[in-house]
């Protein structure tokens, strides 16, 4: 699979949230500071509410926006199949059972699910449980993720 691909796939799905993100905290920041919300009583409290809203949307976009930083700076280096599992990596392994996951290891936005070429892709990083088990790994390597049996059949 083309890392290229997953890349800007990521960085596609996180320039969008951020964007979204940003207009909802100047709408609430708007909303805010709106004559129609000022408090007419001490139990008036729509323009704090807004206000919360805002800055919390606002913090969440600055950190998207950070996180597409990180990911445009990350050149899609191959791995083979000696390599040991670092930030970059596709990995693909197989669970005991056969349910076959592909994930990428980020340096930001873990959990985040991306669909290049049909397969979905998760997001992990270095801190994530399974991002844990899977560094240093190589292709062949097996592993224990909650609590299964997993064999990594690829590391591109």
């Amino acid at each position: 699979m083309d890392k290229r691909r997953i890349l800007d796939a990521i960085l596609e799905r996180l320039t969008a949230e951020a964007r979204t993100l940003a207009q909802a905290a100047m709408t609430a920041h708007q909303a805010a500071t709106h004559e129609d919300n000022k408090a007419r009583s001490k139990y008036e409290t729509l323009a704090l509410e807004a206000s919360y809203i805002a800055q919390g949307q606002a913090n969440r976009a600055a950190e998207l926006a950070a996180a597409v930083k990180l990911y445009e700076r990350l050149e899609p280096v191959p791995f083979l199949a000696e390599t040991p599992v670092g930030t970059g990596a596709l990995v693909t392994f197989e669970e005991a059972g056969g349910k076959v996951s592909c994930v990428f290891l980020g340096p930001d936005q873990g959990g985040l699910k991306v669909i290049v070429d049909g397969v979905e892709v998760v997001v992990i990083t270095e801190a994530s449980p399974l991002g844990q088990s899977l560094l240093g790994l190589t292709t062949d390597d097996e592993f224990a993720f909650r609590g299964k049996k997993c064999l990594i059949t690829a590391v591109e």
